[in-house]
């Protein structure tokens, strides 16, 4: 007989609320047991910000939104967009593949702790019963493997102030790791970035899943694999398990250690003038100061870039956000929710005033002298979620895309005429290895490039200010502008992107 889902488990769509839920997270020097229920009966501490590690190890229960989640997931992993130099259209089917297992298996519930957190909304992430009663092993194991690593990221960059994360295969500016990766079969960490407060590296191992002390173990002989090979500078070791059970609240384990030596190695050909370049958590904080920042914004943004670039007109529009940057730094995680934020919500009804008498191309130049710029943003088919970007950082990321077409036409080994065919018998071990060769070839190109990129991306980045979406998108018309505010989403911006999720198709909440 095949099992069903129990009956009292109601057949209803979710449940429409604010997206805010509560996280348990654990930190500790060093892996240990897997806390048992701990999560609900331990007496948590306030999370209150940090740019860092917490003074004290324990228990802590920090509150984020779904939005902040959904940014994790599109921003970590493997950068795939060299092999999209080609087929830009493709990158929307890299993001379904970030964000849909999310959708898929992850609900609510809500949550009475023994202990409760001041401010604490109640509600915590869990599996839902299709994963619980309906999924086979393969799937579950997928999912685990996104569920890790956007936890991870999240738990990293959003709670901790963490740079921009980049998969530890590439190297960077880290000549230790270059040759590390050449051999698939090394069991290495999955994450590394550079942590301004802290003035060093982090290296990040993620788990997800039903995650045990076996895993965790495994996990730090990852860590100190990699360990061993940056042996000489100052680094963190951080392996974030993102363990979740059927019935059981989603919650984290932070394990971590610190290794002293050297400072870490500034970009190559580095502007010491330059030298504020990547500030705690976004690197959009510094575009205006700062042209490595610039690069690693438009870089880290360049799936989402070729998303816009290649949407068909009628799924792109322009959304009207705050002009004044100043009002999304970082406060507590990337984003800023725009329903509750006084300034967008005055700007727009200004602008909706003037609405009804003004043809489109005089709105958008109207809405600029009210204090407004229009982001161009569409929805990722197949999600539920809005992705987009400033007319600057698009054009930035254009200048971007532009280079680093050319690093692929002209460096021997990246063209597809100069690979050998999957069928002249190369083993799945020696294409992996191929492959890794070749990314690693692609960012070592873009790094000596580095120098000459600067004035490029700012000029561009500049020259963006006042173009025109068409003329950005080479494209005869201006997408249309947006001005409704009941639109069914929740929206959110950073300094220069924007991100938006359907609030009726949230994670729904189970008792």
């Amino acid at each position: 007989m095949t099992p069903m889902i129990p009956a009292h488990i109601p057949d209803e769509p979710p449940l429409t609320y604010a997206d805010s839920f509560d996280i348990p997270v654990l930190f500790r020097n060093g892996p240990a047991d897997k806390p048992k229920r701990q999560w609900r009966t331990a007496k948590h501490m306030a999370w209150t910000g940090s740019d860092g590690f917490p003074a004290a190890d324990g228990w802590y229960a920090p509150t984020t939104t779904w939005r902040e989640i959904i940014k994790a997931a599109t921003e970590v992993g493997r950068d795939v967009t060299p092999h999209l130099q080609n087929q830009p259209r493709y990158a929307h089917g890299e993001l379904i593949a970030r964000v849909s297992p999310l959708y898929a298996y992850l609900g609510a519930h809500p949550v009475k702790p023994r202990h409760p957190v001041p401010g604490a909304k109640g509600r915590r992430l869990t599996l839902n019963p299709v994963y619980a009663h309906g999924t086979e092993r393969t799937a579950k194991n997928a999912a685990a493997y996104r569920l890790g690593m956007t936890m991870t990221e999240w738990a990293c960059r959003s709670l901790l102030g963490l740079g921009q994360t980049e998969h530890l295969e590439l190297g960077g500016p880290i000549p230790a790791l270059h040759k590390s990766f050449k051999d698939p079969k090394k069991k290495l960490p999955d994450l590394w970035g550079r942590h301004e407060t802290d003035e060093m590296y982090w290296l990040i191992e993620a788990k997800g899943g039903n995650v045990g002390v076996g895993t965790l173990r495994d996990g730090w002989a990852q860590l100190k694999a990699g360990s061993k090979i940056l042996g000489s500078y100052t680094h963190r070791t951080v392996l974030v398990g993102a363990s979740v059970r059927p019935g059981d609240d989603l919650f984290l384990t932070i394990d971590h250690d610190l290794h002293p030596g050297q400072p870490p190695i500034t970009p190559g050909g580095f502007d010491p003038a330059d030298e504020a370049a990547v500030g705690p958590g976004n690197l959009e904080d510094h575009l205006g100061e700062s042209d490595d920042a610039l690069i690693g914004a438009a870089r880290a943004q360049m799936l989402t870039y070729l998303a816009l670039g290649s949407a068909p007109a009628s799924q792109l529009r322009t959304v009207p956000v705050p002009t004044d940057r100043a009002s999304r730094h970082r406060r507590s995680g990337l984003t800023t929710p725009l329903e509750n934020d006084d300034l967008t919500l005055a700007l727009r009804a200004d602008a909706r005033g003037t609405e009804p008498h003004v043809e489109q191309h005089a709105l958008r130049a109207g809405i600029r002298s009210m204090g407004l710029d229009d982001f161009l943003t569409c929805r990722i088919p197949g999600t539920e979620v809005h992705l987009g970007m400033s007319r600057k950082l698009f054009a930035a990321c254009e200048r971007l895309h532009e280079e680093d077409l050319a690093i692929a036409r002209r460096t021997p080994g990246l063209r597809a005429e100069d690979q050998p065919a999957v069928d002249r018998g190369l083993s799945e071990d020696a294409q992996e290895e191929q492959r890794l060769t070749q990314r690693r070839i692609f960012r070592e190109q873009q790094e000596e490039a580095r120098p000459r990129l600067r004035p490029l991306l700012r000029e561009a980045y500049e020259r963006g200010t006042m173009s025109d979406w068409r003329d950005l998108l080479r494209r005869p018309e201006e997408p249309t502008l947006d001005l409704q505010s009941d639109k069914g989403l929740l929206e959110a911006a950073t300094p220069e992107t924007y991100l938006a999720v359907s609030r009726y198709d949230l994670p729904g909440v189970h008792a």
